[in-house]
């Protein structure tokens, strides 16, 4: 039980740092990143927050993830709602100030990347499921039978041109984000001999059987 309660802490503590990061970049004020352009598109359309419009992305991305029966993890349903709660949150506190500096907008910018880069390791090191934009990837790159860098490109450019259309903020830091995001992750886990080939990422039914079991077991002792 211990073990699951420091796995759950991880997990959640993993997933406030990737928003930290996320909020980093934003505050960089020199672009998006794909995702987050698309975000801020949708929000201003819709009247929403950034962090609601992840939220509904993410949540229609696990449905349709479910619906190609994807494997789906606690990790998976938290990534989907605690990651646009904590950037709304830490919007909303105002805590990281807009940078008005291109130089120290690139300095916030390329430590928000490595701020994800390390909160990767924290949740993905959990075991609870990959994140939902994972998930998309894998669909593709099994339905598809391309290489899934080139389906990972293929979904980044077309988020990137929605998020464009949809008045996004696109500029120079979303060039950074793009190609620095996979530097920044890399390097961390090199850095911590972190290797996501060795982990066995629990789905929702490998969780409840195996809380399911132990529960018999707490019974029978």
């Amino acid at each position: 039980m211990f073990r699951d309660v420091l796995r759950v802490a991880r997990l959640l503590f993993g997933l406030f740092l990737y928003a930290l990061g996320i909020v980093l970049t934003l505050r960089a004020n020199l672009g998006y990143s794909p995702w987050d352009a698309f975000h801020q598109g949708l929000a201003k359309h819709l009247h929403l927050t950034i962090g609601v419009c992840s939220i509904i992305v993410s949540i229609v991305i696990v449905i349709i993830a479910m619906f190609m029966k994807e494997q789906v993890g606690i990790g998976t349903l938290c990534n989907s709602v605690f990651i646009g709660l904590f950037v709304d949150m830490l919007l909303f506190l105002g805590w990281i100030p807009i940078m008005n500096n291109f130089v120290l907008g690139v300095i916030t910018i390329v430590g928000g990347l490595f701020v994800i880069g390390f909160a990767s390791f924290l949740y993905i090191g959990a075991s609870y499921g990959s994140g939902p934009r994972d998930s998309l990837m894998v669909i593709l790159t099994k339905r598809t039978g391309c290489p899934v860098g080139f389906c990972r490109a293929c979904v980044e450019g077309t988020v990137l041109c929605l998020g464009w259309a949809l008045d996004g903020s696109v500029g120079i830091g979303t060039v950074i984000s793009v190609f620095g995001l996979g530097v920044a992750v890399q390097t961390v886990f090199t850095a911590l001999r972190f290797d996501v080939r060795t982990l066995h990422q629990e789905s929702l039914l490998e969780t409840w059987a195996r809380l399911k079991e132990r529960g018999k077991t707490n019974e029978r002792g």
